[in-house]
């Protein structure tokens, strides 16, 4: 039985990420906004309600839930997409409560664990958006970006912990759900292009990272991994 760690689970891919490594025989400690109850009666189930962008009180409120905790695998899950506009016309506030829980929380998760339990890999969930500069997508784009090279330089510094960027596809969730729905694809082409892509159920997206994410650490620690194109 492994210990895995996993952020944002109250929906989408973080919520069938818990299913798929309990069905898997595994510990999940869980962390999110919401409670996902159908796992609550699990006894594997290990759940820290805690909203991430709360970067300041991060460490010291989450210490007890980790501490000491031997993980195979920390899964850096959660994230937010924010408005779908043109960055001139986006404020830097609202770029910044994107970054808050997209890099900075992160960070702050990153440290606790190095300095307070065990963690053999660290994978960020990052996005084709990272790389591709697509117009409306500024804050997302960006803050997608930074957790890249967030994990790369972490790499370098924590070099007993193996870390990951990876892309996962796309995943039928809330948040594309909301750009398939209410976002103009003639304003926003990325926006069409990810209505004519193939888009996994969150399931099928899980299923395919149980498979992915233990062949990682065949790749230098640090890098930014596309399932779409992994070998």
């Amino acid at each position: 039985m492994q210990n895995i760690l996993i952020t944002g689970v109250s929906s989408g891919l973080g919520e069938a990420l818990v299913e798929a490594y309990l069905n898997n025989g595994d510990a999940v400690y869980a962390i999110g906004k919401h409670l996902p109850k159908r796992f609550e009666n699990n006894p594997h189930f290990f759940f820290f309600p805690y909203d991430l962008s709360e970067t300041f009180m991060l460490k010291s409120t989450l210490k007890e839930f980790v501490a000491g905790h031997p993980f195979s695998i920390a899964i850096l899950n959660a994230g937010i997409l924010g408005e779908i506009d043109l960055l001139s016309k986006t404020e830097t506030e609202h770029i910044k409560d994107v970054m808050e829980v997209n890099v900075w929380a992160n960070k702050e998760l990153i440290d606790l664990l190095s300095e307070h339990a065990f963690v053999q890999q660290i994978v960020g969930i990052s996005s084709g958006a990272a790389v591709n500069g697509s117009k409306g997508w500024g804050a997302y784009s960006l803050s997608k970006s930074a957790l890249n090279m967030l994990l790369n330089v972490y790499a370098k510094e924590l070099p007993e912990i193996h870390f990951s960027a990876l892309a996962p596809g796309i995943i039928k969730t809330p948040m594309v759900e909301h750009i398939l729905n209410e976002v103009d694809d003639r304003i926003f082409p990325s926006a069409k292009t990810l209505k004519e892509a193939h888009i996994q159920t969150p399931k099928e997206a899980a299923k395919n990272l149980l498979t992915t994410i233990p062949q990682l650490v065949n790749y230098e620690s640090g890098s930014f991994l596309d399932v779409r194109t992994m070998g």
